[in-house]
């Protein structure tokens, strides 16, 4: 195996430029063991390991059935594309790979039949997308919207010509035959190697598709790239969430069967009607009293239990009218069963008093959401893994806290799983510099974003921008956005302003920007050369105690005993901000700065675990001294 990776190798012989890592050829080896002996296996490989190709090269040199499963459609995508067919050819690799994406990324051909037959019911520009995809469907071999060059992949029009798990009719459909996502699943099955997403995999895991069960085939072989990201995803589907989205779904589709399949039932319409007001309704209650909380503390709100009982007689309403029209449309007998599905839910998500779950709400834009989310599951992962025996691999290069894998492993089960923890090979003593500013204020500090300014531009406009702000929350962000473009010349991008790839090519083009951002531009962006040589991170990104996911994880740990700052927050943040601080380094050319606006790295004894969980980077306190080592070699 090991010979594959060597400076004669077969990949050495494929792959222009390719450089032997004894890191790789460790992780390799010790995945390939994992395969023959079927046993859960997780490891960090830092940044620069090139732990794609080691786990790769054994997978497709095991002969078994292979799952790889990635953190975003992104990823997936370039693994596919990119990835595979390198290692393919290296290795003249002769399987089959497949691609299999959620339903919701598939045109729906039934659904395309009858929003085409629906009239007048869409606008004017939708019934525009719609012509437009109706002429790319006459082509398309495999559905797959993101191919469709006529229509953008977030124009509300797929959201009425995809389906979901709720509303497909499965083998009762009279597309069956031609559905696109039967015809993925029939490749994904005859594949040997199947590279799919964690929302797919979990979700195909929890929800039996109606007709043909699940999407994803059993395989030998499950690994899991960007692994940090799998336990908070699996708690939400391992929960159970009810949201506006399924409701005004549901109100459309029967509107839509009425409209053009039982036009002689005006119950039906009213029904629906009732729906929609009733879901919108009680949309704009919850708004107005928070962005998202503690579902028990919504219900105490006596607007939100009105509100919540129309919706139980709107859905009782529906069930009424449905039972009446059984069989005489599959589309109304799907929707009967979802009005019992959701009814039994909300009485789910009603029912408060089952322990060991978090009971949470958000509401966002148009949409809400009412949610129950375990707080462990690590047993039901543990069965999971015994039902389908195999290697369970784990990587990320975010996973180890103080260089233990413990929070990772704990949280999932794994107690008897094989690690491995394999550090970056990139030289971070000579490419990088570390700075916790002096004299910068305290995080809760009203004026922080002004102060951040004051002290932090100078460097930044030496630098000639090529930055990255990473903000641990929307409004320091806006703020700190309106400062910099009030006080610099250099061109300042905000996340939000346009999309996140569009973001990211306006930073390469210009050259000299500052990209002020939060959330997602923490992780998954590989930004390499000196396009990008300095990042910023305004605090240690800690959870709010508020958050009420964190809050009912912490009571928990509380009621076990357990320390929650240490066994929970601090973990958390670790992980977070390894991620924000791995933008930087992308490659062993590259160089720059890291810079942390928090005293507490310096000031309080838990700041030493986020230190020991960097990359071993020369430390400073001094910006001059920051400013000095990016001018150099400039």
């Amino acid at each position: 195996m090991v010979d594959d990776f060597a400076p004669d190798g077969l990949l050495a012989k494929a792959i222009k430029d390719f450089t032997p890592r004894d890191a790789q050829q460790k992780m390799a080896a010790k995945i390939k063991q994992a395969i023959n002996d079927s046993q859960p296996l997780v490891v960090e490989a830092g940044t620069g390991t090139g732990k794609t190709f080691a786990y790769l090269v054994p997978a497709l040199r095991s002969g078994k059935k292979v799952i790889i499963s990635t953190g975003s459609k992104n990823l997936q995508d370039q693994l596919y594309s990119k990835d595979l067919p390198i290692i393919k050819k290296a290795l003249e690799f002769s399987g089959i790979i497949a691609l299999l994406k959620g339903r919701s990324n598939y045109l729906c051909l039934e659904r395309l039949a009858n929003n085409s037959g629906a009239g007048g019911e869409l606008s004017k520009t939708m019934q525009v997308d719609l012509t437009r995809v109706k002429q790319w469907a006459i082509k398309t071999l495999d559905g797959d919207i993101g191919r469709c060059s006529f229509v953008t992949e977030n124009n509300p029009i797929w959201s009425i010509l995809t389906s979901t798990n709720d509303n497909c009719l499965g083998s009762e459909c009279p597309q069956y035959d031609d559905c696109y996502v039967v015809k993925a699943r029939r490749r994904a099955l005859n594949a040997d190697v199947v590279v799919v997403n964690h929302h797919l995999f979990l979700a195909d895991i929890v929800v039996k598709d109606t007709g043909f069960g699940e999407l994803i085939p059993q395989a030998d072989v499950l690994i899991f790239d960007e692994a940090h990201q799998f336990p908070d995803l699996a708690c939400q589907y391992f929960g159970q969430q009810l949201d506006s989205r399924q409701l005004f779904d549901l109100a459309k589709e029967i509107s839509l069967c009425y409209h053009t399949e039982v036009r002689d039932a005006a119950q039906l319409q009213k029904c629906a009607d009732k729906l929609l007001k009733c879901t919108q309704d009680l949309r704009i209650v919850i708004g107005n009293i928070s962005s998202k909380g503690n579902l028990r503390d919504l219900l105490h709100h006596q607007l939100v239990k009105a509100e919540i009982d129309y919706l139980k007689n709107a859905l009782s309403f529906c069930q009424e009218v449905l039972q009446l029209h059984i069989g005489r449309s599959s589309t109304l007998d799907n929707c009967f069963e979802r009005v019992n599905q959701y009814q039994t839910l909300l009485l789910r998500l009603l029912n408060l008093t089952v322990t060991g779950y978090s009971y949470w709400y958000e509401c966002i834009g148009n949409h809400f959401s009412l949610a129950v989310t375990p707080l462990s599951i690590a047993d039901k992962f543990t069965q999971l893994m015994e039902e389908r025996k195999g290697a369970w691999i784990f990587t990320s290069a975010t996973l180890s806290v103080n260089n233990n894998l413990d929070y990772f492993t704990k949280r999932l089960g794994l107690s008897d799983a094989a690690s491995l923890i394999l550090e970056s090979p990139f030289d971070y003593a000579n490419q990088t510099i570390f700075c916790v500013p002096r004299y910068i204020p305290s995080p809760n500090d009203k004026n922080i974003a002004s102060k951040l300014v004051d002290i932090l531009l100078p460097m930044i406009e030496a630098n000639k921008g090529r930055c990255f702000f990473l903000c641990t929350s929307y409004m320091i962000m806006n703020e700190l956005a309106k400062l910099f473009k009030q006080r610099t010349l250099l061109p300042v991008l905000v996340q939000g302003e346009t999309s996140k790839t569009e973001l990211l090519e306006q930073f390469i083009d210009k050259g000299n920007a500052l990209l002020v951002a939060t959330s997602s531009f923490w992780e998954g962006i590989d930004m390499r050369g000196d396009i990008l040589s300095c990042v910023i991170i305004d605090k240690l990104p800690f959870t709010s105690p508020d958050d009420p996911l964190m809050k009912a994880r912490i009571e928990d740990c509380l009621l076990q005993g357990g320390e929650p700052f240490n066994d929970i927050q601090i973990p958390e943040a670790v992980i977070t901000l390894k991620q924000g601080v791995g933008r930087l380094i992308r490659h062993h050319q590259d160089r720059g700065a890291i810079i942390i606006c928090d005293n507490r790295l310096v000031m309080r004894s838990y700041g030493s675990i986020f230190i020991n969980s960097l990359p071993p980077s020369p430390r400073t306190r001094s910006i001059e001294r920051v400013t000095d080592f990016l001018l150099t070699n400039q």
